[in-house]
């Protein structure tokens, strides 16, 4: 009996080496996806408070070029450009008007395989409305 279970051990060699083959790509694919949703994740909170900023110095300052400096500047580590920026209404900042800035802001993946799965580049967007003092 105890030579039949050292044969059968035998011939387990490489069991472990074929089950990390066929479990590894699902653990790395499984690992870039968790990293990609923390990307995603991260610039979602970021442009949100940079519209947040951007409402909070317009209801004072009630300046367009400076809502858009201000979000630009709230926004360190994503390359937003002016463009990505609305404001509304862009002119006729007055008292009691509810003053909104969107800001929308395209995140490329970077992993090759999501990149197939998940729309590349992912579209992020949020939206900031406070009323002018």
């Amino acid at each position: 009996m105890y030579q039949l279970i050292c044969r059968l051990r035998k011939y387990e060699r490489g069991q472990s080496l074929v089950e990390l083959a066929l479990v590894l790509p699902i653990l790395i694919i499984l690992l870039f996806g968790i990293l990609e949703f923390g990307r995603v994740f991260h610039s979602y909170l970021v442009i949100t408070n940079a519209a947040r900023e951007g409402a909070r110095h317009g209801i004072i300052c009630r300046d367009v070029t400076g809502i858009k400096q201000k979000v630009l500047d709230s926004s360190p580590g994503i390359n937003l450009e002016p463009g990505d920026i609305t404001v509304n209404p862009s002119t006729g900042l007055t008292t009691g008007v509810p003053l909104t800035v969107s800001v929308e802001y395209n995140l490329a993946i970077l992993t090759p395989v999501l990149s197939e799965i998940i729309p590349n580049p992912v579209p992020i967007s949020a939206t900031s409305t406070m009323r002018v003092e």
